[in-house]
C-alpha cells in the first residue's frame, strides 16, 4: 500500500511532468518581440498580479526561458490550479486557471472546543475564508485539528473533510469530528525510587491516576507539557534533598489498543545524598562581601538544596541591582566530594557594569492609558537601573488588578553597554461589569441585585460603581466614584452617597427598620509604598422606623433622643497591605484601623474598630491565616453610644457555627441588639481541595473561631468567648468569593442560636 507521503511525491512528480509537457509545445517557438499580452481565465485575481509575476514585458523579447520562468512564477503565487502560456503571431496569452478560495469553515460535532478557537488554529496553518483551497491545504487542517485533540489527551478523535463547491469559483468547507472518549492515565511507575516512595514523588505530580475532582481538575489526561512540568518537579524534589546526581535516565508513555487507557513509566537514577560543608564567595562584592554573606540562604552542615541555591543566587542579583548592576553574573559552582559525600559551595559574582534605564516601554494597554501605568512605577527613565524599583513598580502596576499578566524584562541597549530599556508588558481583563442577579444566604434568604462597575473607566484608572441590593434584612443603594490619582502626588479621593434600610437581625419577626442615607467625602493619603492614611468628612441621617416588635432598646433610644438622629461623621483611618494576593494570599500582612467620631448634629459618638491578617505559609501548598478584629464604641457627651452603630458577631466572617448576628446582648424583649465592644479571633489552615492540584481557586480549609460582642456596660471576660471549629471551603467564583463552612461550637451558652452549616458570596475571612 502506498503511504501518504509516497502519493503527496508522486502526485508532485506527475504535476511536474505534465507542467513540462504542457510548456515544452510553448518553448519550442522562435524568440520574438511581444507586442501584446493578454491575460484570460480570471475571476477573482486583479490582472496586476499576472503581469508583476511574469519576467517579460510589452517590447520586450519572449523566449523559450522567459517562458519556463513565467509559469513557475505563476504557479509559486499559489492562486492558479493550471497555467498555460500560447502564442498568437506576436501576442503572448496567458491562459490560467484559478484554485478555488474558501466561502466559509464549518465544525459538526465538535463538543469538546469552541468552533472560534478550532478557526484560529487553522488560521495558524494557513486555512481561512477567502484564501485559496487546494488538497494539500485540507490535509494539513486535519492534522492541525487532530494535534488540537491529541493535546487534550483524545486520541480516538477522526476528522472528515468535505468540500462543497459554491458559486463564484468558491468552495465551503465542513469538518466532521468524532471525538470519541478522553484517553485517561490508568497507572504511573517510577522505577528506581528507593530512598523516597514512589507514592511521596506521584504526589508531587500534578498528572494522577484519578480522584474525587478529575471531572474539574482533569488531571487524568495525560499531555506532554505537564508530563515535563512532572518530571521537572520530581527532579526539584530530589535536588531539595542533597541528592546533587539524580537524573531521569527515560520516560514511557504507552496507550491502550483502544486509544482510551495511557500507562507512564519514569526510570530514574537517585545518586548518593550530599551535604553542604562549607560557601565560599569569590569574585567582586563591591567591598560588600559582610552584606551579601547575610543573604546566603544554603546551609551548612545540611543536606544540599537547590532551591536554597537558587534562592542566594537572585538575592545576589537583585542586591546588584540595588546599585544599578543591571547585568551581574552569578553562578554556584559545587565542589564535591564523593567520597565524603560532601558538596562545598562557590558563589562567582562579576558585577559587570553599571547601568541606567533609557526608555520604559509599556506594551499590551490597548485600553488603559499609559499615564495609569507610568505613575504606579517607581524606576524611572535616564536613572540608575534598580532592581528593588522596578520588582516595586511591577507589583503596584499588578495591584491595579487592571491585568491578568504583569511581565517587566530588561533588554540592552544596541551599541550602548552602559544602558538597558525595561519592557512592560500587560494582559488586560475586562474591568466593567452589569450585573442583574439573585443571591441566597442561609441567613438572608433571597436577595436581588444590579450593579454597574467600572474599576478603569474610560482606561483612566478611576472607579465608578453604582450597587443596589435589596433582602430580607437590608436594602442598599450604594453610588461611589474613586480618583487614585485626585494629585499627581497620589492623594485618592472617593466620594459616596448612600442608603441602607435594615432590619437587625433577630428571632421574633417584625416590621420595624433603621433608614440610613448619607454621603461623605475620603482622601487617602500615601505614606509608604503599602501604608496609606485616610481623612474623611460626611453627613447621615438615621431614622428608627417604628412597627411591630421593635427592640425595647431602640424605641428607648428614640423617646430619649428622637426617632431621627443627624450626625456628621469625621473618619481617620490607616491601613497596611503587603500580601502576595488580595483574593487568595499565602503570605504577606493586613491591617486597618478606622475611626469615626461625630461631635456636631443629634448624634454625638467614637467607634473605632481595628483589623489585623498574617498569612504564613507552611509549604508550597498550604498556608496558615490568623485574624483579629477588635471594635469599640463610646457615646460623647453624656449620652449613651447610639444604638444603630452596634457592632455584631456570630455566622460567617465571625464565630462559624452560630447564626448570623445572633451573639451578644439582647434587650428586655429579647431582641439581639448587638453591642458597642467587638472581639473576634480566627485561624485558618488553607490548603488545595483533594484532588485540584494546586488550584488557588479552589481551596479547602479548616478554622477556629473565638469571639463575641458585649454591652457598654459588660466587662469583657473569656467565660463570655463563644469558640467553634470546622471545615469549608473556598471558591473564587466568578460572581465572587464564596464561603461554605461547617462548624461545631465548643464553647456556647444557653440561648444560643446553633447554624452548623453556612455559606455567603462576597466575604472572605
Amino acid at each position: 500500500m502506498m503511504n501518504t507521503t509516497q502519493r503527496v511525491r508522486v502526485s508532485t512528480l506527475m504535476a511536474l511532468l505534465a507542467t513540462a509537457f504542457t510548456a515544452s509545445s510553448v518553448w519550442a517557438v522562435d524568440p520574438f518581440t511581444v507586442r501584446d499580452i493578454r491575460v484570460e481565465g480570471l475571476q477573482r485575481v486583479e490582472p496586476g498580479t499576472v503581469f508583476a509575476s511574469i519576467p517579460v514585458r510589452v517590447g520586450e523579447t519572449y523566449n523559450d526561458e522567459t517562458g519556463a520562468a513565467s509559469i513557475r512564477s505563476l504557479f509559486a503565487l499559489g492562486l492558479f490550479k493550471d497555467v498555460r502560456l500560447e502564442v498568437n503571431g506576436d501576442v503572448l496569452v496567458v491562459v490560467v486557471e484559478e484554485r478555488p478560495t474558501i466561502a466559509e469553515l464549518d465544525f459538526i460535532g465538535t463538543k469538546e472546543f469552541d468552533k472560534d478557537v478550532l478557526k484560529k488554529a487553522l488560521r495558524e496553518v494557513g486555512l481561512t475564508d477567502g484564501r485559496p483551497f487546494d488538497k494539500a491545504l485540507a490535509d494539513r487542517a486535519e492534522q492541525e485539528l487532530k494535534r488540537q485533540y491529541i493535546n487534550r489527551s483524545m486520541y480516538a478523535a477522526e476528522v472528515l473533510t468535505t468540500v462543497t463547491p459554491a458559486e463564484r469559483n468558491r468552495v465551503s468547507l465542513t469538518f466532521s469530528v468524532t471525538e470519541g472518549q478522553p484517553a485517561r492515565i490508568k497507572d504511573i511507575n517510577i522505577v528506581g525510587a528507593n530512598a523516597i516512595k514512589e507514592s511521596t514523588l506521584r504526589d508531587q505530580m500534578e498528572l494522577s491516576t484519578g480522584g474525587w475532582f478529575n471531572w474539574y481538575t482533569k488531571a487524568d489526561r495525560y499531555s506532554r507539557p505537564k508530563l515535563n512540568a512532572d518530571l521537572e518537579s520530581i527532579r526539584s524534589y530530589y535536588l531539595d534533598r542533597g541528592y546533587i546526581d539524580f537524573k531521569i535516565d527515560s520516560t514511557q508513555v504507552a496507550i491502550s489498543p483502544n486509544k482510551e487507557d495511557i500507562s507512564i513509566t519514569v526510570n530514574i537514577t537517585e545518586g548518593d545524598r550530599f551535604a553542604v560543608s562549607n560557601v565560599k564567595l569569590a569574585g567582586n562584592y563591591l567591598g560588600k562581601e559582610d552584606e551579601f554573606k547575610s543573604l546566603i540562604k544554603i546551609d551548612v552542615g545540611q543536606a544540599y538544596k537547590a532551591d536554597e541555591v537558587t534562592q542566594t543566587t537572585k538575592a545576589f542579583s537583585d542586591y546588584f541591582g540595588k546599585f544599578g548592576f543591571a547585568f551581574a553574573r552569578v553562578e554556584v559552582r559545587p565542589e564535591i566530594d564523593r567520597e565524603k559525600k560532601l558538596v562545598s559551595m562557590v558563589i562567582q559574582s562579576d558585577p559587570s557594569r553599571r547601568a541606567y534605564v533609557r526608555k520604559i516601554n509599556i506594551n499590551g494597554n490597548a485600553r488603559t492609558r499609559d499615564e495609569v501605568i507610568r505613575r504606579e512605577f517607581r524606576q524611572l527613565e535616564a536613572s540608575w537601573y534598580d532592581g528593588d524599583k522596578i520588582k516595586l513598580s511591577r507589583d503596584r502596576v499588578d495591584r491595579l488588578g487592571f491585568f491578568k499578566d504583569v511581565n517587566i524584562e530588561t533588554d540592552e541597549v544596541p551599541n550602548a553597554p552602559d544602558q538597558v530599556d525595561v519592557n512592560v508588558s500587560v494582559s488586560e481583563k475586562p474591568t466593567g461589569s452589569v450585573q442583574v442577579g439573585a443571591g441566597f444566604s442561609t441567613y438572608e434568604k433571597l436577595s436581588l441585585s444590579f450593579g454597574i462597575k467600572q474599576e478603569n473607566a474610560f482606561g483612566s484608572g478611576n472607579y465608578l460603581g453604582i450597587d443596589v441590593n435589596t433582602s430580607r434584612y437590608n436594602r442598599v443603594l450604594v453610588i461611589s466614584t474613586t480618583d487614585p490619582y485626585f494629585t499627581q502626588e497620589g492623594v485618592s479621593r472617593t466620594l459616596d452617597a448612600y442608603y441602607r434600610a435594615s432590619r437587625p437581625y433577630n428571632d421574633l419577626g417584625g416590621n420595624y427598620q433603621l433608614v440610613t442615607a448619607g454621603s461623605s467625602v475620603r482622601f487617602g493619603v500615601p505614606f509608604t509604598e503599602i501604608d496609606r492614611v485616610f481623612f474623611g468628612v460626611g453627613i447621615e441621617q438615621t431614622q428608627i422606623k417604628p412597627g411591630t416588635n421593635i427592640p425595647a432598646a431602640y424605641l428607648a433610644y428614640a423617646t430619649r433622643f428622637g426617632y431621627t438622629s443627624t450626625a456628621l461623621p469625621l473618619t481617620v483611618g490607616w491601613a497596611r497591605d503587603d500580601r502576595d494576593s488580595a483574593l487568595a494570599p499565602s503570605r504577606g500582612q493586613y491591617q486597618r484601623f478606622n475611626t469615626e467620631a461625630s461631635l456636631a448634629g443629634d448624634a454625638h459618638y467614637l467607634r473605632s474598630n481595628y483589623q489585623f491578617q498574617q498569612y504564613i505559609p507552611i509549604s508550597k501548598l498550604w498556608t496558615t491565616a490568623f485574624n483579629a478584629e477588635l471594635g469599640h464604641g463610646k457615646g460623647l457627651g453624656g449620652r449613651p453610644f447610639p444604638v444603630f452603630k452596634n457592632f455584631y458577631s456570630g455566622g460567617l466572617g465571625s464565630v462559624r457555627g452560630f447564626e448570623q448576628s445572633t451573639l451578644g446582648p439582647r434587650d428586655v424583649t429579647g431582641a439581639l441588639i448587638g453591642g458597642p465592644k467587638k472581639l473576634t479571633f480566627n485561624v485558618e489552615v488553607i490548603g488545595p481541595f483533594p484532588g485540584t492540584g494546586n488550584d488557588k481557586t479552589l481551596r479547602a480549609y479548616g478554622f477556629f473561631d473565638l469571639g463575641s460582642v458585649f454591652g457598654e456596660t459588660e466587662k469583657v471576660q473569656f467565660k463570655d468567648l463563644r469558640s467553634s471549629a470546622g471545615i469549608g471551603l473556598s471558591w473564587i467564583s466568578p460572581v465572587g468569593p464564596l464561603r461554605l463552612a461547617y462548624a461545631q461550637p465548643l464553647r456556647k451558652q444557653p440561648g444560643d442560636r446553633i447554624q452548623k452549616l453556612q455559606f455567603q458570596i462576597g466575604t472572605a475571612f
